[in-house]
């Protein structure tokens, strides 16, 4: 989701939570959106109005008919608005938005508006809870308006349970959820990611440097563009996508009983895990001990099941089966080798060793190989937008 050029509507109410509005109003304006902030009163004696103008560059609407705001203001933004949000929202503000009562800047100007509107309920857990407050959710919902559920926890007035608004990075990330296209609405995307261990004693163990950025990042696109996605993870210390099923692992075997366990039941399937291709014969149940009188140690090895091979062997002509590769010299050779090898439909691969791309970078550059011979460069780019780029040309190859 590109936020350049979006004319974002964010309505702020008089929750406590009022404060975490603007926070999520750096995180629009930081991805390139224009935000005009409509404040109810009760909202600015929580949050300075002066706040959210610095903040958002424009100025705040908070009534129809103050001397420096157009009576028509509120059907411009209406018009140009790509999304709104109302973040806090409070009971009073979900009973107007659901019975369409239009008595302040924010009511008005929301009964205007065409486009996604995400209501962010935020008050005491009693309230929330009160049968009024969640038919009037309800109400909304059926109207198709998105409701972001508030998390538990302790509120300001010293209760614990549900009513807290979400962190604002979240509710950004469900906005840019809301606003992205769903062409892959209801397919069923198998992603692994991360690295895999093989003790060699209880201290040590072989492993590799992937950090689970890219396949974190595919599965994270794919899943808001609505696909239902499984994600295989071996480990790593990133925080599992939204609304996506997580499966951790650890050994490459544990890896492939997950992925070939999950295979009959997915349509696409997206092998960026970088597993190890060998484990030791004979892993140690205590340390291995350093003798100063032997200063070299043997391990035997022997090699692990080949996952995505497996895979390759398996899938039927309906499934999509995408791998990646790592390489340090002859990328192209390697890759188009390895496509043929393991009955790959597509193959993403990159030079390691550049600190700007490949493992631990927040950045990628891929080349893409495709079955019928083509071929597509990615330019160095965020790893986000490296994953719905992979995630175009996977559709246009499926048709």
């Amino acid at each position: 989701m590109d936020f350049q050029n979006k004319h974002i509507l964010l309505g702020v109410t008089g929750g406590i939570a009022a404060y975490k509005a603007v926070d999520f109003l750096r995180l629009l304006k930081k991805a390139g959106a224009n935000v005009n902030v409509i404040m109810t009163g009760s909202a600015q004696k929580l949050v300075g109005k002066t706040t959210f103008e610095v903040l958002s560059e424009n100025p705040v609407l908070s009534d129809l008919f103050s001397d420096t705001q157009s009576s028509v203001k509120h059907i411009d933004l209406a018009t140009r608005a790509d999304a709104a949000i109302i973040a806090p929202a409070t009971a009073n503000t979900i009973a107007k938005l659901a019975h369409g009562i239009a008595d302040d800047a924010l009511s008005t100007t929301l009964l205007a508006v065409t486009c996604p509107v995400m209501i962010c309920p935020s008050m005491n857990t009693d309230m929330y809870q009160n049968i009024r407050v969640q038919r009037n959710l309800d109400i909304l919902e059926k109207d198709g308006c998105h409701i972001l559920d508030p998390d538990s926890g302790v509120l300001a007035c010293k209760t614990v349970g549900a009513g807290r608004l979400p962190d604002p990075g979240f509710i950004f990330d469900r906005v840019e959820a809301m606003l992205t296209k769903k062409d892959l609405d209801g397919k069923k995307i198998l992603v692994s990611a991360g690295p895999t261990v093989e003790a060699i004693d209880p201290v040590r163990f072989v492993s590799n440097h992937s950090s689970g950025k890219m396949g974190y990042a595919i599965a994270r696109a794919a899943e808001k563009r609505g696909a239902l996605v499984t994600l295989v993870s071996g480990p790593v210390s990133l925080e599992g996508p939204v609304w996506v099923e997580r499966v951790d692992v650890i050994t490459c075997e544990e890896m492939a009983d997950q992925m070939l366990t999950r295979l009959k039941r997915s349509d696409i399937i997206i092998k960026v895990a970088a597993v190890a291709d060998y484990k030791p014969v004979d892993p140690k149940i205590s340390k291995i001990k350093k003798k100063d009188n032997n200063k070299d140690l043997s391990i035997l090895m022997t090699q692990n099941p080949d996952i995505l091979k497996l895979i390759g062997e398996k899938k039927t002509n309906d499934q999509f089966l995408v791998g990646f590769a790592a390489e340090t010299d002859d990328l192209e050779k390697n890759a188009l080798m390895k496509m043929q090898k393991k009955n790959l439909d597509m193959i993403a691969a990159n030079i390691v060793g550049s600190k700007d791309s490949g493992f631990k970078a927040d950045t990628n550059k891929v080349k893409l190989f495709f079955k019928d011979g083509s071929s597509f460069d990615i330019p160095l780019m965020e790893k986000g937008r490296v994953a719905d780029i992979l995630l175009d040309h996977i559709i246009e190859k499926m048709g």
